[in-house]
């Protein structure tokens, strides 16, 4: 039995429709279940798991959908809707008082608050930043399909308040030990970060932290900021505040190549991802150490999916893959494919459909630490089912999640693990050139 239900107007963000997803898939006989936006991508996901009907066809991106096919699909409907009754107030309200319907509200209400984190859809983003910036608030806008004329605008404002603002689409920072969006528990140290890339800037502060080496700061300032039409705008600003943090000894700048020219009165080293150049040895270079040894080659020399969550893994994998055809690698934290859903570090429903397409050796990145699903392993390695696999654990002990809970239950399913994603990109390419 298939039951769709379509709420026209009844927006629910992507974690709680998340959660709403797995509740209904908990229900007794339910084969396929979704809670999610009527975006393009959840419609067609909606298809692709035979969750369909004829009432979906003109469904607009704030319609809440909700679909499930079994022997009762009405209790997964039910239990959807008693995931997404309790969801939890606002925060920010007193006894007596409503909860803050915007961010100059909560501000207010909030002495001596000094950020403000932003994950509202694109298009309502720059509303929110604006009135943070005007409270006097740094800026973390992890939203994504914002304009790159209104990022321009929010920077340069941010400039003229003296305040930061990192992102948008920005994934991670950690700035004074505290991790905002996705981070990993790393050690202080001494060198600082400033990254276009937020899994970029997991992969280089985890590589360092396996050799001893802990992060000052880590400042995101958003993929295009180091873009021509942005300037680098925040790179500058970010580079100047660890050029005057007592804690920085050395600042690394990740990113794409970049035209803008970066100067520091500190010992700058760019991390700009080109052929020739990865994370694992710029990591080296800045940390002086070793890696731990990675695992035996496999001697895979047929097609390789490369399903990616990190755009910067997903780019060192191909620059080091090249034009081989038999390598194929997509990011599926792109913003097509984050458009009303969680991102594939959150979720993993975008990848476990990929996974179970593949027809090559599967490669994936997997992201542990703050913000990240709390068992990736739990819901990836059973997905693999006897596929050769290749997984890339970007991540440290102290973790949530456990570097070795994670690896062991790869290694159970018998994936090979690496730590870093340019040794296990070209283990590969090496291996089918054999």
């Amino acid at each position: 039995m298939l039951r769709v239900e379509r709420r026209p107007g009844a927006y629910h963000d992507s974690i709680v429709l998340m959660l709403a997803s797995r509740r209904m898939l908990d229900a007794p006989g339910v084969e396929a279940a979704m809670a999610a936006m009527a975006t393009d991508l959840n419609l067609s996901m909606l298809r692709d798991a035979g969750l369909w009907t004829a009432a979906l066809e003109d469904a607009r991106p704030d319609d809440l959908i909700l679909a499930a096919r079994g022997t009762d699909a009405g209790a997964a409907i039910e239990a959807a809707e008693a995931a997404l009754a309790e969801r939890t107030p606002a925060s920010g309200a007193g006894p007596g008082q409503v909860p803050a319907r915007t961010v100059r509200t909560a501000a207010q209400r909030m002495a001596g608050a000094n950020i403000a984190m932003i994950s509202v859809p694109g298009e309502h983003a720059p509303w929110s930043c604006w009135d943070a910036l005007r409270s006097g608030l740094n800026v973390f806008c992890f939203s994504d399909n914002v304009s790159v004329a209104d990022e321009v605008r929010l920077k340069r404002e941010a400039l003229g308040r003296g305040l930061l603002f990192m992102g948008p689409d920005c994934g991670t920072a950690i700035l004074d030990g505290v991790g905002l969006g996705f981070s990993n528990l790393v050690p202080r140290g001494p060198v600082g970060i400033v990254g276009a890339s937020g899994t970029g800037i997991q992969q280089l502060s985890c590589l360092l932290a396996h050799q001893g080496v802990g992060v000052s700061q880590a400042i995101g300032v958003g993929g295009r900021d180091l873009s021509p039409e942005v300037g680098g705008l925040m790179t500058r600003e970010a580079i100047a505040r660890l050029d005057e943090d007592p804690e920085t000894e050395v600042i690394v700048v990740v990113s794409k190549p970049a035209q803008a020219e970066l100067e520091a009165r500190k010992p700058l080293v760019p991390a700009l991802l080109a052929p020739g150049v990865d994370l694992t040895r710029i990591a080296l270079e800045v940390g002086g150490g070793s890696l731990p040894p990675d695992p035996e080659p496999g001697g895979w020399r047929g097609g390789v999916d490369g399903i990616f969550s990190g755009g910067t893994l997903r780019d060192e994998a191909a620059l080091i893959w090249g034009s081989d055809p038999r390598f194929n690698a997509v990011d599926y934290g792109a913003d097509e494919y984050t458009r009303g859903r969680a991102h594939p570090m959150i979720d993993n429903a975008v990848r476990i459909d990929a996974i179970r397409r593949a027809r090559g050796l599967v490669y994936l990145d997997v992201v542990l630490g703050r913000g990240a699903h709390p068992d990736p392993a739990g819901e990836l390695a059973p997905t693999l089912d006897g596929r050769p696999a290749v997984v890339v654990l970007v991540g440290v002990e102290a973790d949530p999640q456990g570097l070795s809970r994670q690896r062991a239950a790869f290694e159970a399913a018998g994936a090979r693990v690496y730590l870093s994603n340019s040794r296990a990109a070209r283990s590969l390419l090496e291996e089918s050139e054999a």
